[in-house]
């Protein structure tokens, strides 16, 4: 046991180091963050990203050590180094201060108020509880972001004070058509109508995507739009209908399957602790994403299932009907049709469905290392 301990504790010595290099580069990128912030520089660089992925990867190479776990370790350090970096953002609309969140003391709303605050506007927050302050804080505010639930947008837009003609108006909401078209009514000046695709409890807002719909760009609008890329975002413009077509399927549609899965394993008898136990790896990330769902706001995903219903319930139909016929071909012991529906789905999926599968690989393995074993 000699020779391995002697090679412990070379390992825990090179451990040791790697953890003092990391507190270094932390203290680095926080610099680098302050200095960015003073020059009004985005965030997230695309170009720089890649080109110290592939400088390290080149030099993994070379030291003979995977290029697959450098890059992996560089991109975890990516996050953090995001993460490290958002203490003090670039502020490159000041003109839309002050700002007024209607519905800020929600998780959405403290969001955008952190991220807002961290890039030096002036955030005032209108909800419930100070109802009696909304026509002075509104008739001052220069942007008005709309951050309640989806069945309220409607009527908390047609019940504001009028605003003041060059103030952004905005809403958060993940419907667009309806919200969008009560903007315009109700407000003569500059709407626009944004669909965060990311929960609140992002540690930073690098390479989130958010989804833009607007009828009528402008400059005031713009000046929001570019201070989102600061922060790093991924801006997808997108007709309002067509957002709320796709919405059907990306959200709608998804959180019904989860709904309904996590409602079927509540009523099977064995415990989740016994599921688990047996789980593969792929199960268990499929496992955390339903319970993802039952960890959140129940009146959050009932409002996004019921505000589209009309609309997606043809969809619903339509995948109640494929789950029945794959139903009946397994009663049937069909193999050959099946066979024939896994050829047409995976046609669907064409040349991603190899990326895909790279990707996941990718998950699977950290969702394996995050294991703890018990002997």
């Amino acid at each position: 046991m000699g020779a391995l301990n002697t090679l412990r504790d070379q390992i825990d010595e090179c451990d040791r180091q790697l953890v003092e290099l990391l507190a270094k580069r932390n203290h680095i990128t926080a610099q680098v963050g302050a200095y960015k912030q003073q020059q009004g520089q985005p965030v997230y660089v695309p170009s720089r990203e890649t080109e110290l992925i592939d400088a390290r990867r080149s030099q993994a190479i070379a030291a003979g050590v995977s290029p697959e776990l450098v890059e992996d370790v560089l991109r975890r350090l990516m996050r953090e180094s995001y993460q490290n970096q958002q203490l003090g953002l670039a502020c490159v609309a000041p003109h839309l201060s002050p700002m007024v969140i209607v519905g800020g003391k929600g998780a959405m709303g403290q969001l955008f108020k952190r991220q807002l605050e961290r890039s030096g506007y002036q955030v005032n927050v209108l909800d419930k509880d100070n109802q009696s302050e909304r026509d002075s804080l509104l008739s001052e505010a220069r942007c008005v972001i709309v951050s309640v639930p989806i069945h309220a947008v409607e009527s908390v837009i047609a019940d504001m004070p009028k605003l003041h003609p060059e103030c952004l108006l905005v809403d958060i909401t993940s419907v667009k058509s309806s919200p969008l078209k009560a903007m315009e009514t109700h407000h003569q000046g500059p709407v626009l109508a944004l669909h965060p695709m990311f929960g609140p409890d992002i540690p930073h807002w690098v390479k989130q995507t958010v989804v833009v719909c607007q009828n009528k760009p402008c400059d005031v609008a713009s000046s929001l739009l570019e201070q989102l890329t600061v922060w790093g975002c991924n801006l997808v413009s997108m007709d309002a209908k067509k957002h709320d077509e796709a919405m059907q399927i990306v959200q709608v549609m998804r959180h019904l399957t989860t709904f309904v899965y996590g409602q079927f394993l509540a009523k099977q008898s064995h415990s989740l602790e016994e599921i688990e136990s047996c789980s593969s790896p792929i199960y268990h990330l499929e496992l955390m994403m339903v319970g993802r769902l039952f960890a959140q706001s129940p009146e959050l995903y009932s409002d996004i299932m019921l505000a589209q219903f009309e609309d997606v319930a043809p969809l619903m139909k339509e995948y109640c009907e494929v789950f029945q016929q794959t139903f009946e071909k397994l009663k049937q012991n069909d193999k050959a049709g099946l066979i024939d529906d896994f050829a047409a789905a995976k046609t669907f999926f064409s040349d991603s469905a190899s990326t895909f599968l790279s990707q996941s690989k990718a998950l699977l393995s950290k969702a394996n290392d995050a294991k703890v074993l018990d002997y």
